[in-house]
């Protein structure tokens, strides 16, 4: 299978590097590197000595002779690549969020339906084993009634992007669709959608929105997120969230090891070993992700659709689409909760 890869930044390079991982066991191959920075190019094509390398993403799907590829560019850029590959009859694996407008999502979710192609977005945290034992003892009902849950993810200010477009709402979506959707889109994964929200938000001196703290209304259960893009630069990358149930309470923290710990009402503590892809232990990605493990996961089962010819039902483009609109909704009562203040 021939791979294409538009975008080997940060996040492309975590792509990247897991498809070479996953090139060990299957018959896959990136053939064609597209990316606008020629350090990014250089260190991707160094994986792969053979491909073809382009500083547009756009030459690189009109010349090339590909199966699929992946769009990890920066996020108002995703809906046009994605169109242009499905188009073109290539499967498509986005990074999220899949589109920074709703007529974008829908454009693509047309594209995919008309060039009967598989699609995928990478909304990773669905794969991640802290947040899939959560999941799963909410369902089983493990611990009894969920009561509450608060999640936390924190990070410093955003200055290392392609030409600084974090600090561009109209580029990123802010915070709120660049940071603050991980944890959105997966309690839209646990929960379904909620009753109602109501949001607080504060903005950096540009009027871009840096931090949202959302309240999430579901029937005998509250949820409250906050997503931070810190004022200063040095501010750790810190996710975590505290999840009381009726019998017990699951606390993960992002910056300790073990980092998931259940505290039981009779007093007992437990830190369940959770499965992880052990082997795949480094990751250069200049970013905050130090292991490819949940990455290659992700990765892994979109390869794994692909091959039995099957539609994604984890992070598919409906239900990426849906994260969009709800952020959307955020984004549009953050800005009117700081005109309040």
């Amino acid at each position: 299978m021939k791979v294409g890869m538009i975008g080997v930044g940060g996040m492309g390079s975590t792509h990247n590097s897991a498809v070479k991982v996953l090139s060990e066991t299957k018959d896959i191959a990136v053939t064609a590197i597209a990316d606008a920075t020629p350090e990014n190019l250089q260190k991707a094509a160094a994986l792969w000595p053979d491909a073809h390398t382009y500083a547009d993403g756009m030459e690189l799907l009109e010349k090339e002779e590909l199966d699929c590829v992946h769009i990890c560019t920066p996020s108002y850029m995703h809906a046009d690549f994605a169109v242009a590959a499905m188009d073109r009859g290539l499967h498509v694996l986005t990074e999220k969020p899949m589109a920074l407008t709703e007529a974008d999502c829908e454009r693509m979710i047309a594209a995919r339906d008309r060039s009967h192609v598989q699609a995928m977005v990478g909304h990773v945290v669905r794969f991640f084993p802290e947040y899939l034992f959560l999941k799963e003892a909410y369902e089983k009902g493990t611990y009894g009634k969920l009561k509450s849950l608060v999640m936390q993810r924190l990070s410093q200010n955003v200055l290392w992007g392609y030409q600084n477009w974090f600090q561009d709402e109209k580029k990123s979506g802010s915070v709120v669709l660049d940071l603050h959707i991980h944890d959105a889109d997966f309690l839209l994964y646990m929960l379904g959608q909620p009753e109602d929200i109501s949001v607080q938000a504060t903005a950096f001196d540009s009027g871009m929105i840096n931090q949202v703290v959302t309240t999430y209304s579901y029937p005998g259960l509250f949820v409250t997120a906050e997503g931070l893009w810190d004022t200063t630069p040095v501010l750790p990358f810190h996710p975590s969230y505290r999840a009381y149930f009726e019998n017990a309470t699951i606390t993960y923290d992002g910056c300790e090891h073990p980092s998931v710990t259940v505290r039981r009402r009779d007093g007992s503590i437990e830190t369940p070993e959770l499965k992880t892809e052990s082997a795949l232990d480094t990751c250069s990605s200049g970013i905050n992700i130090k292991s490819l493990g949940s990455y290659f996961t992700e990765i892994s089962y979109f390869y794994d659709c692909l091959e039995k010819n099957i539609r994604p039902d984890i992070a598919s483009l409906e239900e990426a689409a849906a994260s969009v609109k709800l952020m959307l909704r955020e984004l549009e009562l953050a800005h009117r909760a700081c005109r309040q203040d």
